[in-house]
């Protein structure tokens, strides 16, 4: 077959698709875990992919406001004068969150962006990694190199939020978007 007709085959092929490809009420709800960086529109970007895919998934993620997550240790516990012990109050109680959403997670996923420094992404990937979670790193390709041990521990490495969302339709069902190399996609079978 050359590639073309390949393509096609790929294209309306059911039987590339897992067996478990009928929705089904009892078909497993995953939980993602959604980190990283909050300054753009990634989330909504995975969280529309999910739903036009309808895939069975449920997000969840940090506390996204930047305001209420430094300030939520003094507006429950009332204002200390040191702006050290502030921070930790509000830390803790960021953790709390976070580290249950992450061990309840199936599947994480962190966002790295270029202009800002995202620690508690990077903290949140390695406490994943060490949980033993399958991890979906999400970063513009110039700072790979930056992440490149992060990228180690992840199982998918993605340039963009529409990855992530034809990452979870694969993992989840078996299904494959058109190849993004078009015309010039080779089956692997070919390239041996």
């Amino acid at each position: 077959q050359n590639a073309t007709t390949m393509l096609r085959s790929i294209a309306t092929s059911s039987t590339r698709r897992f067996a478990s490809t009928t929705a089904s009420s009892a078909e497993k709800t995953w939980k993602v875990y959604l980190s990283g960086e909050i300054h753009s529109d990634w989330r909504d970007v995975i969280a529309k992919g999910i739903e036009s895919k309808q895939l069975p998934v449920h997000c969840v993620s940090p506390n996204l406001s930047h305001e209420d997550s430094d300030d939520c240790g003094a507006i429950i516990l009332g204002m200390e004068e040191k702006r050290t012990n502030w921070d930790k109050i509000g830390a803790g109680m960021n953790n709390i969150r976070t580290k249950n959403l992450i061990e309840e997670s199936d599947i994480v996923v962190v966002r790295f962006g270029e202009k800002y420094r995202q620690w508690n992404a990077a903290f949140d990937a390695g406490y994943a990694a060490a949980l033993g979670k399958s991890i979906i790193t999400l970063h513009p390709p110039s700072i790979s190199h930056m992440l490149k041990e992060v990228n180690a521990n992840a199982s998918v490495v993605c340039e963009d939020a529409e990855q992530v969302v034809d990452t979870l339709a694969y993992v989840i069902r078996g299904d494959l978007p058109r190849p993004r190399d078009g015309d010039d996609f080779i089956p692997i079978a070919d390239r041996l």
